[in-house]
């Protein structure tokens, strides 16, 4: 299960889609009414045609990256197991319920489904939303088979091998700086996540001290993705920085912010720079437009000289063993 994405990059269909993303209670955290009057009446409005003229410079012949890609990794999995494999996006087409459709066509006698969220790490407007969503379609259809969901992966130790694997051949030219930049989420998701209620973002050096808030802390968990990825190629601590990106509104997210670091680094002798962005394992709108396009473009106005894009694990060969792995161990 994936993100998901507009049916096109018309405005109307990116309008749908967003409508649909940004009312997830679990992406907009607010009452009802308060999100209807901001997506509808504000944000939707105003950042669809922006939206819809992104989507065209990243669009594919074959649809949206995401999607194609997705639908590339579901062949590559299928290759390597007997079970069947369905796709299925949290927005958008496919849906859960075409997914558990086609599942059943296919095989009436269906006991049990594995879903593989395809975020690694714990997030309640990623993975959180994406395995509530597919246990809610499951009830209300009143299927008779069970779900069952491979849990967050950010340490896995193949998951790290493989993601490590995909960006080494971009640090061969060499470079000053490795970014590695993570889907943003506001301060607020951390704390509303914490498990404990008194860890996240309230202790000292909350993402280092052992807690049981760590199993749902997105932070932390990124900072551990961060830690083995950069030991498994070998990089030392100051060539590595870790950013958030994709910030909405205007209250606090998790920092630093990567647009906004990517016009520093030039001023502090930062000239050459490889970015690879770990919660996302599909190219999509964020890796391809926000950072390959509009931040590279940030990071040379800025004075910066070299700037080379480490791509997502999309097919990458490891990355498909990882999943059929982990499934298997589910």
């Amino acid at each position: 299960m994936n993100l998901g994405s507009p049916d096109s990059t018309e405005v109307k269909d990116v309008k749908k889609y967003l409508n649909e993303f940004l009312m997830d209670k679990r992406v907009i955290d607010m009452p009802f009414l308060s999100r209807l009057l901001l997506v509808k009446g504000i944000i939707v409005p105003f950042r669809a045609p922006k939206s819809a003229e992104a989507y065209k410079t990243i669009w594919w012949k074959e649809g949206s990256p995401l999607i194609v890609l997705t639908q590339q990794l579901q062949k590559a999995v299928q290759q390597k197991t007997e079970e069947p494999i369905e796709i299925a996006m949290r927005y958008g087409n496919p849906t859960p319920e075409a997914a558990y459709e086609n599942l059943l066509k296919n095989h009436p006698d269906l006991e049990e489904v594995i879903l593989f969220p395809l975020y690694p790490h714990y997030a309640m407007s990623s993975y959180e939303t994406a395995v509530e969503y597919m246990y809610k379609v499951l009830k209300d259809k009143k299927y008779a088979f069970s779900l069952k969901t491979v849990p967050p992966y950010y340490a896995n130790e193949q998951y790290i091998k493989s993601l490590a694997a995909s960006i080494e051949p971009y640090l061969s030219q060499g470079f000053d700086k490795i970014i590695l930049s993570y889907h943003g989420v506001p301060e607020r998701h951390i704390v509303q996540s914490d498990t404990t209620h008194c860890h996240c973002l309230k202790v000292n050096d909350c993402c280092n001290m052992p807690s049981a808030a760590h199993t749902q802390c997105y932070r932390h968990q990124t900072f551990v993705t961060t830690k083995l990825v950069t030991e498994a190629l070998n990089i030392p601590a100051d060539k590595v920085e870790q950013s958030f990106q994709s910030r909405l509104g205007r209250d606090p997210w998790l920092q630093p912010y990567t647009a906004k670091r990517l016009s520093e680094l030039p001023k502090e002798g930062v000239k050459k720079i490889v970015v690879a962005c770990p919660a996302f394992v599909s190219d999509c709108l964020e890796t391809l437009e926000e950072i390959a396009e509009a931040g590279k473009h940030t990071f040379l106005e800025a004075g910066g000289e070299s700037f080379t894009m480490a791509p997502c694990l999309n097919t990458n060969e490891m990355w498909v063993n990882t999943i059929v792995q982990l499934i298997n161990q589910a």
